[in-house]
């Protein structure tokens, strides 16, 4: 399972705060093919969970990931940074053996 940064936490919140959504909302993290190095990471928020779904409670955001993301993403840390060269999540996963230039995407 990923773990999340509470400056990340925080900053999915506000993001989830800001939907119009009438239903409950939670990031989901995946891993799915594609991507220049072979895997690309997806995140999104989602109202629906599968039966097999992995979820971890940070603050008060929900982070879902399915069973077979779960296995690539075991050990990353999912981070929030805000500075002078731009804003955005970030994924540091000790499981990537290569990683593209633009960082979304890993084998």
């Amino acid at each position: 399972m990923i773990s999340v940064t509470d400056t990340a936490a925080v900053k999915v919140k506000q993001l989830i705060e800001s939907e119009a959504s009438e239903a409950p909302l939670f990031l989901r993290v995946a891993v799915r093919p594609g991507g220049c190095s072979g895997m690309s990471y997806e995140m999104f928020f989602d109202s629906e969970r599968a039966d097999d779904d992995m979820v971890q409670q940070y603050g008060e955001v929900s982070v879902v990931v399915d069973a077979q993301s779960a296995q690539h993403l075991a050990g990353a840390t999912l981070d929030f940074k805000d500075g002078l060269q731009g804003a955005g999540f970030t994924i540091n996963n000790p499981n990537a053996q290569r990683t593209c230039g633009c960082g979304q995407s890993f084998s």
